[in-house]
């Protein structure tokens, strides 16, 4: 029987550039790290659960699947996010229940920003 999802891996290229997305941009905290060379696997721990782990073993990075992160101030962090490089081309996309944000991380993962309405 099926408890959780373990953990969402996305694929990096850049292991610099996609930590410094992670941890700076994002403000991340990376767990289990290690590699050599340019083989390198990350994780982050997400403060109510779940996990984001990076890797660079054969993964590539780019479209498919999308990565959706529950935030608490989806304008606030939209608008932190734009002032270090991250483009919205959808803007915001309201639903009947939420609000979205379409981006992508540094590899070309895409990533949607998800904020519930006030009940």
């Amino acid at each position: 029987m099926i408890k959780k999802v373990a953990f969402t891996m996305l694929g990096m290229t850049d292991v610099a550039r996609a930590r410094k997305f992670y941890e700076e941009t994002l403000g991340l905290t990376a767990g289990l790290a290690g590699g050599k060379g340019d083989q390198w696997y990350i994780e982050y721990d997400l403060p109510e659960g779940g996990c984001i782990a990076l890797s660079s073993f054969g993964n590539k990075p780019g479209p498919g699947s999308t990565l959706a992160l529950e935030v608490e101030d989806l304008d606030a962090l939209m608008e932190c996010l734009k002032a270090a490089g991250v483009e919205f081309k959808a803007g915001v996309i309201p639903g009947p229940h939420c609000r979205m944000a379409p981006c992508s991380d540094s590899e070309g993962n895409p990533l949607l920003l998800h904020q519930l309405n006030p009940k």
